[in-house]
């Protein structure tokens, strides 16, 4: 009987020491009995696309793509998804040969993200006020399946006020596709008593606190994080001290690994039980 061939990922980025990805695809590989390696791949600044290309062609099927990578991931495609050209940003690739069409870009995190909230933490966007921070590839890459949801209104905030303003001219026909008024605002001005907040910025990876006043959250808000661990504490800790509900990003990072699987070999894994395993192992280091 012969040996399956090994398909070889990875995650691509600068920091991934500290990535969980390879433990979640692990798991994924072993519930729907793929033949898989996924490791770290630790890019320098100045050159992302030097090293992808080398892993690539080194006989690796694909990666997926971490900050601050995201753009530059997207431009190296030959094709890209619907959802990745919204965002035109992308965190996954599959290195298809040039023989079928060259490498896919994909983005999962809007998927993830959106999935997280609406069944694992069971909390409906249809409707709501949504304040998005952050413009760069992590809030690009959800802003669209976020629209999808039909929320009454999303608002993305950021420093540089010219980046966020770009993002929301981006989707503005998509938003208005879906009946969701758009618009973007400063960072210190982001307006008041949202129904969900998402942190899309790298404050918490950097540690450089909360990006915005409390004012922003009402009781029972959703504030959420995309950092986990030890990174997301000071915000998960901030928004309870405002009485709402804290959720930090490792949901929507095992969602969007799922996405990614999906993508790379054909079959959807079930994130419910990766999910509780990884939540416990957290737990388990923090105390």
């Amino acid at each position: 009987m012969s040996t399956p061939l090994i398909a070889r990922y990875a995650v691509a980025g600068n920091p991934v020491a500290h990535s969980r990805s390879p433990a979640i695809h692990a798991q994924f590989a072993q519930q729907t009995g793929q033949a898989l390696d996924y490791s770290r791949l630790l890019c320098p600044l100045d050159a992302f696309t030097r090293t992808l290309r080398t892993f690539a062609d080194s006989g690796a099927s694909g990666c997926n793509v971490t900050v601050p990578f995201k753009f530059e991931a997207f431009e190296m495609a030959a094709r890209r998804t619907p959802r990745a050209e919204l965002a035109q940003a992308a965190n996954t690739l599959r290195f298809d040969p040039p023989t079928e069409g060259g490498w896919l870009a994909d983005n999962t995190d809007g998927q993830g993200l959106v999935r997280d909230i609406t069944v694992n933490a069971g909390v409906p966007l249809a409707g709501q006020r949504v304040l998005l921070l952050g413009a760069g590839g992590a809030s690009a890459g959800v802003l669209g399946p976020l629209i999808e949801t039909h929320p009454a209104e999303v608002v993305v905030a950021n420093r540089t006020l010219d980046k966020a303003q770009a993002l929301v001219e981006r989707h503005a026909a998509w938003a208005a596709q879906h009946g969701v008024r758009l618009s973007s605002r400063p960072l210190n001005d982001p307006g008041l008593a949202y129904d969900v907040l998402i942190n899309g910025t790298a404050s918490s990876l950097s540690g450089e606190g909360i990006p915005v006043q409390a004012q922003v959250l009402r009781a029972g808000s959703l504030a959420l994080d995309m950092m986990y661990g030890p990174a997301a504490q000071a915000f998960l800790q901030w928004a309870q001290d405002q009485g709402a509900v804290a959720r930090d990003g490792l949901g929507m990072l095992v969602e969007q690994a799922a996405e990614s699987f999906a993508l790379w070999r054909g079959v959807r894994p079930d994130t419910g039980p990766v999910l509780a395993a990884l939540r416990a192992q957290l737990e388990q280091g923090s105390h």
